[in-house]
């Protein structure tokens, strides 16, 4: 076989690796989304059995705007992971009760660890984790507790919208945002046994977070969120990731920080086994930026159209994802390249660097 012969096969393969769930995510968010608006809408009192945790470690610029969000409507823990800049100080500001971590006991991380001991401390039936970066409605603890319910689960993420105020941004995260379509559908999507979570936003009862198969089984992990759904569902727990665009947001600063921040969990190091990563990575390759060079130097084909097609309804269907969007979400292909860089070097890190300290990969 001619070597045109196997890129042309290895183009099919990659296209028939990615786009059924490229296609999947597309209709199933066409019917689900805004499913925790709509409970939210049905939910109109606040609940008193939701205790709100926040794990931070130097986060004295970020977190007030979440604490003036939530105000006093539920309780809210602050997990003060040895900051060193008046995180405690600014969180006691505003009423929040302070959780000061002790040492780490050998083998966990520490932001799995925050989680813990906010979740031992929490006094509620249900617990909401919420990163410092969030920025809620303020019913968002509450819609996420009915979701929940409604739909008898056992644990729910939800996706965020990006306010990033810089173009650069905006460009990369879209960028970023598009391959965990491609790998792994959208929220909604059914992904058995690769399940993806957003640990931004997380809510599950406290007693199954301070479980067996909690925090505790996942101690290790730099991508921690991930690691707990897929351990549950794996066990028989119901969870799900829900679409929460209009409930809640993050700030994405700029563009070092979505490198940095997303750049070292994008690939789902310690949780996808490191083929997958790198078959992950080259199919990204020759479904995402090759066809659109392809169609530039006005050598495509067929394929090359119907992946480039696949390529901008993704950008389109992303779009609800940013505030503001314009065109930086429209070129984020010309950032694919970076995004897939970042999901290859997942194959081969055995380390991440987070707020000052280095994490070994589980393997």
């Amino acid at each position: 076989m001619t070597l045109r012969g196997v890129l042309t096969l290895a183009r099919l393969a990659a296209a028939a690796w990615i786009a059924p769930r490229v296609i999947r995510s597309a209709l199933v968010r066409r019917s689900s989304a805004g499913a925790v608006m709509s409970t939210m809408a049905r939910s109109d009192t606040d609940r008193c059995d939701v205790s709100v945790v926040v794990p931070a470690r130097d986060e004295v610029t970020r977190l007030g705007p979440l604490l003036t969000a939530l105000g006093d409507r539920h309780e809210v823990i602050v997990v003060d992971d040895g900051s060193a800049d008046g995180t405690a100080d600014l969180a006691r500001s505003f009423g929040a009760r302070v959780v000061t971590v002790g040492a780490r006991p050998a083998g966990w991380v520490g932001k799995t660890w925050a989680l813990r001991c906010g979740a031992q401390a929490a006094t509620s039936q249900w617990v909401v984790h919420l990163d410092a970066d969030v920025r809620p409605d303020p019913r968002l603890p509450s819609a996420l507790v009915a979701h929940a319910e409604c739909h008898r689960l056992d644990l729910l993420t939800a996706g965020t919208r990006a306010v990033a105020p810089t173009w650069a941004a905006r460009w990369l995260h879209a960028a970023m945002l598009a391959t965990l379509v491609y790998r792994f559908g959208g929220p909604g999507a059914d992904s058995t046994g690769r399940e993806l979570a957003n640990g931004q936003v997380l809510v599950a009862r406290r007693s199954l977070l301070c479980g067996p198969h909690g925090w505790k089984a996942v101690a290790s992990h730099v991508t921690e969120d991930v690691a707990l759904v897929r351990l549950l569902a794996a066990s028989g727990h119901r969870v799900a990731m829900a679409e929460g665009f209009d409930l809640v947001s993050i700030e994405v600063a700029s563009f070092t920080e979505a490198w940095r921040g997303w750049g070292r969990s994008i690939g789902l190091p310690g949780v996808e086994p490191r083929w997958r990563i790198a078959v992950d990575a080259a199919a990204l390759a020759l479904t995402m930026p090759i066809p659109l060079l392809r169609l530039l130097s006005r050598r495509a084909d067929a394929l090359d159209l119907a992946l480039v097609a696949m390529r901008v309804g993704t950008a389109v269907g992303l779009t609800p994802a940013y505030r503001p969007a314009g065109l930086a979400v429209w070129m984020a292909p010309a950032a694919d390249p970076a995004a897939i860089v970042a999901v290859a070097l997942a194959a081969v890190r055995r380390s991440v660097n987070w707020r000052g300290r280095r994490l070994p990969v589980p393997r």
